[in-house]
C-alpha cells in the first residue's frame, strides 16, 4: 500500500490512516458534536503552516474554512465536506461503527462513504499540496461542515447566509457524492455529479370522526389512512424527462455497445420509461428517482390513548424534486394519487439551481479516465440532496467528485446510511490521488 510521501512525519499519514481517525469521533447527528473532530482536523492544517477560521452558531458545532494560496490566474476553488454522520441505532453491525477497523481490505465504520471517506480524501490532497508547494491556478479553499445531514443549519446554510465573504469569487466547488465506480454489463462508468434533486418535506393532515374504542369506526382517519399509504405505495407520480437526465443518458448510450444502448434510450421515452426501468431490476431501481418526483411516508403521528378512536392523524412525507419543478408541482402530482380530502402542507422546499454549469465537469472526467483507462465519466443527477443546494446560492456550481474505484460486486447504496458501511481501502487512495490531481489542473 502506498502513501503521500515518504516522510515519518504523521502529519503526512496515509489517507486511509487519516479516514480511520476520523470515524473514531462520533459525529452522530443528532446532536453532532463536531467540535472534537474538527478540532483534530484543525490541529493538522495547523501544523502544516495553515491558517484557519472556525465559525459556529453553536461552539459544540463548528465549521473550520482555510485556504491554499494559488497564482491568481483562476478563480479560487472550493472543497467542501460534512463529519456529521447518521444514526447507527437498531443497525446490527458486522465491526463497531466507530472504530475504523482495515479488515479484509475494507475500512469499516460509520462516515466510511458519507462522507468522512471524502473528508479524508480531501485533507490529504490539501495537504500533499502544502507539503509539495504546489501552486494551483487559483486559491483553494478547504470548507469542514456540520450538519449536513440533519438539514445544514448549522453547517453550510449558516455559512451561506452569514458569512458569504468567506466564498467570495469562487465559480466551482468539488464535494460529494459523484466519482464512484457504476457497472451497466460489462461497461465501467464514474458518474460526476452536476445536480441534484430538491426537498420538499410535507405534512399530509388526515381527519375522521373520532370516538370510544370499544364502538366499530368504519372510514375513520384510520382507515383513510391506510387507503393514503396504500396509493402512495403502488403508485409513481407522473415521468419527466429534464435536461440534466436526458444529457446523462445520452452519455451512458453513446459510450454503450448497439444493443443495451438502445435499450437504455428508450428510458427518454416517456411511454417507455417505466417499463425499461423495471427490465433493468436493480439498476432500474438506482434511476427511478432520475425520472421522478418522489415521494415517501415516513412519520405518522394520531392517537393519544389506546381506548379512543383519533380524529386526526398527522403523516410526514419526505418529497423530492427533479431539477426545475416547484412544491406546487408536486402538491398537484400528489394530489393526483391520494385525492383532496387529505390537507397537505409544506414543510420545507430547499430550491437547487436554476441551470448547471459544465465547466469543469470535462477536466474531472479526463482524471478519472486516465486514472482507470477503459471507463467513462458520465454526468449525474444525485437522487438525494447536499450542501450544493445552498452554496448554489451564491452562484457556485458544485461538482459531486469523492472518486472511488469499487469492485463489481460492492453494493454502494446499500451500505450508505446501512449497517456494515464501508470503503476499500485502496479507493480511499484513489479519490486522494484524484483530487490533487484536479486541484494542479483546474484553470490550466
Amino acid at each position: 500500500m502506498s502513501t503521500l510521501n515518504t516522510r515519518n512525519d504523521p502529519l503526512y499519514m496515509h489517507p486511509a490512516e487519516l479516514l480511520q481517525n476520523l470515524i473514531r469521533f462520533d459525529t452522530t447527528n443528532p446532536p453532532g458534536n463536531e467540535a472534537e473532530c474538527v478540532s483534530y482536523i484543525k490541529n493538522l492544517l495547523t501544523k502544516a503552516g495553515f491558517e484557519t477560521t472556525e465559525i459556529a452558531k453553536d461552539p459544540n458545532r463548528p465549521n473550520l474554512i482555510t485556504r491554499l494560496k494559488g497564482r491568481g490566474t483562476a478563480p479560487p476553488l472550493l472543497l467542501y465536506g460534512h463529519v456529521d454522520v447518521v444514526t447507527t441505532a437498531n443497525q446490527k453491525w458486522t465491526h463497531p461503527p466507530f472504530e475504523g477497523k482495515v479488515i479484509d481490505g475494507y475500512i469499516w465504520g460509520r462516515g466510511a462513504l458519507d462522507m468522512k471517506g471524502g473528508v479524508a480524501m480531501m485533507l490529504a490532497a490539501f495537504l500533499r499540496a502544502k507539503d509539495e508547494d504546489l501552486s494551483p491556478a487559483g486559491d483553494v479553499i478547504l470548507a469542514i461542515l456540520c450538519d449536513e445531514e440533519a438539514g445544514g443549519d448549522y453547517g453550510a446554510k449558516y455559512l451561506v447566509d452569514n458569512y458569504p465573504e468567506q466564498f467570495e469569487g469562487i465559480k466551482y466547488a468539488i464535494g460529494e457524492f459523484g466519482g464512484a465506480t457504476i457497472y451497466l454489463g460489462k461497461s465501467k462508468f464514474y458518474p460526476i455529479q452536476i445536480a441534484e434533486k430538491q426537498i420538499c418535506l410535507m405534512r399530509a393532515t388526515i381527519r375522521g370522526p373520532g370516538g370510544h374504542g370499544s364502538r366499530p369506526m368504519h372510514g375513520g382517519a384510520m382507515a383513510k389512512l391506510a387507503r393514503v399509504l396504500q396509493q402512495l405505495d403502488k403508485h409513481q407520480l407522473p415521468v419527466h424527462i429534464t435536461p440534466v437526465t436526458r444529457q446523462m443518458f445520452e452519455f451512458v448510450v453513446s459510450a454503450l455497445p448497439l444493443t443495451p444502448g438502445l435499450v437504455l434510450r428508450q428510458l427518454l421515452n416517456p411511454a417507455l420509461t417505466d417499463t425499461v426501468l423495471e427490465l433493468l431490476g436493480e439498476n432500474g431501481r438506482n434511476f427511478e428517482p432520475l425520472f421522478h418526483n418522489t415521494v415517501n411516508a415516513t412519520i405518522v403521528r394520531g392517537g393519544e390513548k389506546i381506548n379512543v378512536i383519533p380524529s386526526e392523524i398527522i403523516l410526514g412525507m419526505d418529497g423530492r424534486l427533479l431539477p426545475g419543478f416547484s412544491p406546487d408541482d408536486m402538491m398537484s402530482e400528489l394530489r393526483q394519487i391520494i385525492g383532496h380530502e387529505v390537507e397537505l402542507e409544506l414543510v420545507r422546499h430547499d430550491p437547487g439551481p436554476a441551470k448547471v454549469d459544465m465547466g469543469l465537469f470535462n477536466t474531472l472526467a479526463e482524471i478519472l479516465e486516465e486514472a482507470d483507462p477503459g471507463s467513462k465519466s458520465l454526468p449525474l443527477l444525485l437522487p438525494g440532496v447536499t450542501d450544493a443546494r445552498f452554496f448554489s446560492q451564491l452562484g457556485i456550481q458544485t461538482y459531486g467528485f469523492t472518486p472511488m474505484q469499487l469492485p463489481k460486486d460492492f453494493k454502494f447504496f446499500e451500505v450508505i446510511h446501512a449497517a456494515d458501511e464501508r470503503i476499500p481501502v485502496d479507493a480511499v487512495e484513489f479519490g486522494t490521488n484524484a483530487i490533487y490531481n484536479a486541484l494542479q489542473r483546474f484553470g490550466e
